[in-house]
């Protein structure tokens, strides 16, 4: 008996936005870093993403327990924190709009390694063989979504590193 498989991946991206108040007499990385309200391991950052998956499958039981998946829905979140300046002059407002734009890139690459990691989960619950139960089947579908979530957590530190958390794409300003 052939089983329809039905697989659907759900996207959402959400801009939020902390002030900035220029100041002519300080310096855009300045009024960024006393502005930003992301701060880790005594470091400021002016952008921040945050993507979360989520997984829901359903399964077909034959009459002799076995057990195969049927459909697989994955939610991607993913929310990205950006600077707005206000109250610039226009040699603040043309540096900020460029570090924005660069600064926007590398978060965006953020969300992409969400995307690929709620693509896969998608993918590799979806390919599952039928097994003997379907307690087992569940169990095999969770452990591959953690177990991917934990991958792709590794490949943003990896785009950071990378990236020099947006230095090489010209998120970067040195005063």
């Amino acid at each position: 008996m052939a089983w329809p498989l039905k697989a659907d991946v759900n996207e959402s991206i959400e801009y939020t936005y902390y002030n900035a108040n220029a100041d002519s007499s300080r310096s855009l990385l300045s009024i960024l870093n006393s502005s930003t309200p992301i701060r880790k391991d005594g470091k400021y950052f002016h952008g921040y993403t945050h993507w979360h998956v989520k997984w829901y499958f359903r399964w077909s039981e034959k009459s002799d327990g076995r057990c195969k998946v049927s459909s697989v829905t994955t939610e991607l979140t993913c929310k990205i924190q950006l600077p707005k300046l206000s109250g610039a002059t226009s040699r603040q407002r043309d540096q900020f709009d460029r570090y924005l734009s660069a600064l926007r890139i590398h978060e965006s690459g953020h969300c992409q390694i969400g995307k690929k990691a709620a693509a896969t989960i998608d993918r590799k619950i979806l390919s599952l063989p039928e097994m003997s139960n379907c307690t087992d089947l569940g169990t095999a579908g969770n452990d591959i979504g953690n177990q991917t979530l934990r991958e792709y957590e590794e490949k943003g530190k990896q785009y950071d590193a990378r990236t020099e958390y947006g230095r090489s794409q010209g998120a970067w300003l040195d005063r």
